[in-house]
């Protein structure tokens, strides 16, 4: 199935199985572009939960016996407040309904910035999944043995780079970001968490970094991505450390399509595709809508 066409029925399905009659209704009647969700709250889980149900449940993306990849931002030694990683409700949220979507295992890992260790106590993500006590939770640090070397067929800038071996082996990648400042991205959120399941010199990547981040999204295709906004870094980043750059959103929004999704999330900062360069390539290059007037745009208020 195309990209387009897989975006399109999974907004389909997400409108007919479990979604309110209303936005069944809104879904089909809207624009002839991806269903995204804007669903806000104090409540990180349930916001989250409402998000991924508006979308048909995560039955409509994980299906019993798969494999998947949960792929928070893990990368910084910062707690929950400092907004530099997703949050850990957020994760343990979408861990919980990939199990009850009947998934064999669901593993949970990145390639952190910082001693990995720390970051995955710090951030709190790993005291969050632990508490799941699910023996099909498992969560990794990335040995860097694991990588394959993968084309990139239509590269502008790469041809090539290795791509952790459990990403390409498992059934479903679900990306779940943190959305914050980035001071060479101005903003990374999905198609920038890629870089976490990559190897290489990814500094090298930062030279000309919206080509880079199209081209990688060519090889590291997400099926659901789930942005963390509950609160978000809207300086310094991406590592941040100061409070007084963070702002509480209460929002997480979701879509089969990482482009729409981040697009949707560029406008809680006021930033526009055409600010946030690499949405408007990947747009162009057929990997996601970024034009916001051909998504169904749904906000929830839980």
């Amino acid at each position: 199935m195309k990209r387009r066409e897989f975006i399109k029925a999974a907004a389909i399905v997400g409108a007919g199985v479990v979604v309110a009659p209303g936005i069944a209704r809104d879904a089909f009647a809207g624009p002839d572009g991806p269903l995204v969700i804007q669903a806000s709250g104090k409540d990180p889980a349930k916001i989250t939960r409402e998000a991924v149900n508006a979308l048909g449940g995560m039955k409509a993306f994980v299906k019993k016996g798969e494999t998947v990849v949960v792929k928070p931002n893990i990368g910084w030694d910062r707690n929950v407040e400092q907004a530099a990683n997703t949050h850990p409700a957020v994760v343990a949220a979408v861990v919980k309904m990939c199990l009850e979507a009947g998934a064999a295992k669901v593993k949970v890992f990145d390639r952190t910035c910082n001693d990995a260790r720390r970051c995955y106590t710090n951030s709190g993500i790993a005291a969050a999944l632990e508490a799941i006590k699910d023996p099909r939770v498992e969560v990794t640090y990335i040995d860097e043995r694991k990588y394959k070397d993968m084309p990139i067929t239509g590269g502008k800038t790469l041809s090539h780079w290795p791509v952790y071996e459990e990403v390409l082996s498992a059934d479903k990648f679900i990306n779940l970001p943190i959305a914050k400042h980035h001071s060479a991205a101005v903003l990374t959120m999905g198609m920038k968490n890629v870089m976490g399941v990559i190897g290489g010199n990814r500094a090298q990547l930062h030279k000309g970094i919206h080509e880079t981040l199209t081209d990688l999204n060519r090889i590291v295709k997400s099926h659901l991505t789930v942005v963390d906004a509950t609160r978000i870094l809207v300086a310094n980043g991406p590592q941040g450390g100061r409070l007084e750059d963070v702002r509480v959103m209460d929002t997480v929004i979701a879509s089969a399509d990482v482009v729409a999704a981040d697009s949707v999330a560029a406008t809680l900062f006021g930033k526009t595709p055409k600010e946030v360069r690499y949405l408007q390539f990947a747009h162009d290059a057929g990997l996601g809508i970024c034009d916001v007037g051909r998504m169904k745009i749904k906000k929830i208020t839980v």
